[in-house]
C-alpha cells in the first residue's frame, strides 16, 4: 500500500462522498452506510485515501453519537451495583478488592467513595475503565 496520499484520488472521493459535520439522521445514515461499506473493505484493497475517509467519516459520526445519545454518568456504587447484579456477584465477591466487609458495604452502598487502590482493582476485575468508577462531585 503506498504511504503517501494522492491528492487528486482522495479529491475525488471527498467530492463523490461529501463528508460534513452531520446535522441529521438522514446524513448520519448515508455517512454510516458509507462507513460500513469502507469498513468491510479487505485490508489488501482498501487504498490510503479510503482509509482516510474511513476515518474521517468515523470521527464525525462518534461526534454525532456523543451529541444526539450522551451516556449519562452514575454514580461509583450505582456502576458497581449494576456489575454486581449483572455478573450474579455477591458482596463477599468483591470483599478481595474493596477490603472488610464493611468497608466493601460502604462503597457499594454509596456510603464510602471508592479509592485509587480499589478504583484499579474493580477495572481490572471488571475489564473496564477505571474512569466509571471515579465520582465527578
Amino acid at each position: 500500500m503506498p504511504t503517501r496520499l494522492d491528492s487528486g484520488k482522495y479529491g475525488h472521493l471527498l467530492a463523490e462522498t461529501l463528508p460534513a459535520i452531520v446535522t441529521s439522521d438522514a446524513e448520519y445514515d448515508r455517512l454510516v452506510a458509507v462507513m460500513n461499506k469502507l469498513a468491510v473493505m479487505p485490508e489488501d484493497r482498501i487504498t490510503l485515501e479510503q482509509e482516510r475517509l474511513l476515518e474521517m467519516i468515523t470521527l464525525l459520526v462518534e461526534k454525532y453519537d456523543d451529541e444526539q445519545y450522551p451516556i449519562p454518568v452514575a454514580p461509583p456504587h450505582e456502576v458497581i451495583q449494576f456489575l454486581k447484579q449483572d455478573r450474579g456477584l455477591r458482596n463477599r465477591d468483591l470483599e478481595p478488592l474493596l477490603g472488610s466487609r464493611g468497608v466493601t458495604s460502604e462503597v457499594i452502598r454509596g456510603k464510602r467513595k471508592p479509592s485509587h487502590t480499589q478504583i484499579k482493582k474493580l477495572a481490572e476485575f471488571f475489564k473496564i475503565s477505571p474512569e466509571v468508577f471515579i465520582s465527578l462531585d
